[in-house]
């Protein structure tokens, strides 16, 4: 099939079947997308289903409704609002670009892919993405979802991440935002359409737009187009956290460090060292530390283990420190704090905040 037949047939499947997402809606005084909800989305899709975007992604917009609101707002409330979405730099490079864009651009998220990837965070596809979905411009987006479609319907064999795989994928998809009519419905047809239809196991060909002239799919080969990446090797680390509460009901916390996991977000006083003399070395004068269980959290590249221990501060002054802060229940259901010290705070304190079901590792999806 030429690239026009690809590019009409695309676009007639993508306007009847695509799902109703809420990043989707179009401004009535402009009759465009909104681009600050493009870029929050964008940003948020990054290694996340849209599933947890979905419940994630009006919270947000409710808490930070204009770039100018959240280019003004504190890192640690930023970084409050993302808890539990995972893969925190994200959240630090959207605060870092809608400063720019406030800084920089007056407040206006620019129109094209050169200029937008002057903004933190912003790479080939996500300048693509916002340049032809928002602003009509004629670029590729391509993302994992594209690579998958493009090669299976031309059969070119490969690794989804190999560099020839990636040329030919960019210039297929640069050949079909040239002769669309809508470039940015190409585009979103594409991830729709591997998002839903041509997935990566047990793809739906009936239900596709292209099977007629997909070659994998003549061939029997969609099992085999892409070949799967390595998968990255998962390393464990263990870690020692203390559960310390003081008379009131307060438990200490600790911010965690440049460097660390969960960087910028609160935490227990975190160790990663054997238990012995542990108290003293978190700067826990006048704390018994005693075993209290455990709680595990999978990461993209990491199993992490924190081991707990529990003490009771009877001189909450002493335990404090500059980057630390004694929280009530209250306070620390709006904190800032990982999945996983959440996790091991309420099952401790028996002040289980609602939990979010866990999202599962892997590379960027629109599923």
């Amino acid at each position: 099939m030429t690239p026009e037949v690809l590019a009409r047939s695309l676009t007639r499947w993508f306007q009847k079947s695509r799902r109703d997402l809420p990043w989707r809606a179009v401004d009535p005084s402009t009759g465009q997308r909104k681009p600050y909800h493009a870029l929050v989305s964008e940003f948020m899709l990054q290694q996340t289903q849209v599933a947890r975007v979905l419940e994630f992604f009006p919270v947000f917009l409710q808490r930070f409704p204009t770039v100018e609101s959240l280019a003004q707002a504190r890192d640690e409330h930023v970084l409050a609002a993302w808890a539990g979405l995972g893969y925190y730099r994200r959240a630090r490079l959207l605060h870092a670009a809608a400063r720019t864009i406030v800084g920089e651009f007056s407040g206006r998220i620019p129109d094209d892919p050169e200029t937008l990837r002057q903004l933190p965070g912003v790479g080939a596809y996500t300048a693509g993405a916002m340049a032809s979905i928002v602003f009509g411009a004629r670029v590729p987006a391509v993302d994992g979802n594209v690579v998958r479609v493009l090669l299976r319907v031309h059969g070119r064999a490969g690794a989804a991440d190999d560099p020839r795989s990636l040329r030919f994928v960019h210039a297929r998809a640069s050949e079909l935002v040239a002769v669309a009519r809508h470039p940015g419905v190409v585009n979103e047809g594409l991830m729709e359409l591997g998002a839903t239809v041509c997935t990566p196991a047990n793809p739906r060909c009936g239900a596709c737009p292209w099977a007629a002239g997909c070659i994998a799919r003549r061939d029997e080969r969609t099992r085999d187009i892409p070949r799967p990446k390595r998968s990255p090797r998962v390393t464990g680390l263990v870690l020692r956290c203390a559960v310390v509460t003081d008379a009131r009901g307060r438990v200490l916390l600790e911010r965690a460090p440049a460097g660390a996991l969960w960087a910028g977000l609160w935490r227990l006083p975190t160790a990663e060292m054997t238990p012995r003399r542990l108290a003293a070395a978190l700067g826990l004068a006048g704390v018994s530390l005693r075993r209290a269980g455990r709680a595990r959290a999978t990461l993209s590249h990491r199993q992490v283990e924190l081991r707990l221990w529990r003490g009771h501060a009877a001189n909450p002054t002493a335990c404090r420190a500059e980057d630390r802060r004694w929280f009530d229940l209250a306070a620390l259901r709006r904190a800032g704090v990982s999945s996983a010290h959440r996790q091991a705070l309420a099952g401790l304190l028996d002040a289980e905040p609602k939990k979010r079901p866990r999202r599962a590792p892997g590379p960027r999806s629109r599923q």
